[in-house]
């Protein structure tokens, strides 16, 4: 079958013309915490940098950029966990299949908290760079099931990357959501060769890899735009429910820093009206409004 663009696989679609969906106990917001944990393998160059190579010419090993990620799969995942456990909040873990290996107490820390897994690649590098994309799916799909006893419904490409024919990949191999493309405040079905699959509401807005490592902003930022973010999505939330994320990294969110900033936004939106859900929740609840709507 010929490539298909996600604008050929997922018909446009106003918020104001669509049917109403409903929350639990008439919740305004579902809050999406997600925490991505990577594997960085030091033969290759690292997924950002935090410190440019003198006179700018790339060198490998890259043992700084490394040492960078590697402390926030020592200490920073800790502090966002606890800020997690503090509100009750179950995140999604993006995790890269490797991390099973690689990381198994930071993985089975999340498994044993009862965090959702969502498959992110085998190890962090572009979609694009992969020569076998079926072959690498199965394998995070596989390491992630042996390591949870459950395979993952959920995936988000390293770096949000993703080819045309990546969905109908994923989909062959149960993934039932995507987050790569942040498209809207809701789900949103599309269609691939195996069968209809979620676009959820991932973000790269409230996300601290835009906001931190790329746009360099205060540490601060990200409780101002979360605030703000949610002030409005709650207000809206009273006629047509809204779903907002929080994408965060250890390396970035849990130093020293940064932290209070999370633990502050957790606090801020952790009210009445609003779910704290994982991922596979929310696609739960969105195949429910569906088969409500007759659209299942």
């Amino acid at each position: 079958m010929e490539s298909r663009t996600p604008a050929q696989r997922l018909p446009y679609q106003s918020i104001v013309d669509r049917p109403k969906l409903t929350l639990p106990d008439n919740a305004r917001v579902v809050v999406w915490p997600v925490v991505n944990v990577e594997d960085w393998d030091i033969s290759r160059p690292m997924a950002r940098q935090v410190l440019p190579a003198p006179t700018a010419a790339p060198v490998l090993p890259d043992i700084a950029n490394w040492a960078w990620h590697e402390y926030g799969m020592r200490v920073g995942f800790w502090r966002i966990k606890n800020a997690l456990d503090k509100v009750g909040a179950k995140a999604t873990l993006s995790i890269n299949g490797r991390v099973c290996e690689t990381y198994p107490v930071v993985a089975g820390a999340a498994r044993d908290a009862g965090w959702e897994f969502m498959g992110h690649g085998y190890i962090q590098m572009p979609t694009h760079q992969v020569d076998d994309q079926p072959a690498m799916i199965k394998r995070t799909v596989d390491t992630i099931r042996t390591f949870t006893g459950k395979a993952p419904v959920g995936w988000l490409g390293p770096g949000l990357t993703q080819t045309f024919d990546t969905v109908d990949h994923l989909a062959k191999a149960g993934i039932r959501y995507i987050g790569d493309w942040a498209i809207d405040d809701q789900p949103m079905r599309f269609e691939t060769e195996a069968g209809p699959m979620v676009a959820m509401p991932y973000t790269v807005e409230l996300n601290d890899i835009p906001m931190m490592a790329v746009q360099q902003h205060q540490s601060d930022v990200f409780l101002k735009r979360v605030q703000d973010t949610f002030d409005r999505l709650y207000e809206e939330g009273a006629d047509q429910p809204r779903v907002m994320c929080m994408a965060v990294h250890p390396f970035l969110s849990g130093v020293p820093h940064r932290i209070r900033y999370l633990e502050e936004a957790l606090n801020y939106v952790n009210r009445p009206g609003v779910l704290f859900w994982t991922g596979e929740q929310l696609l739960e609840w969105y195949d429910d409004q569906m088969r409500t709507e007759g659209q299942a």
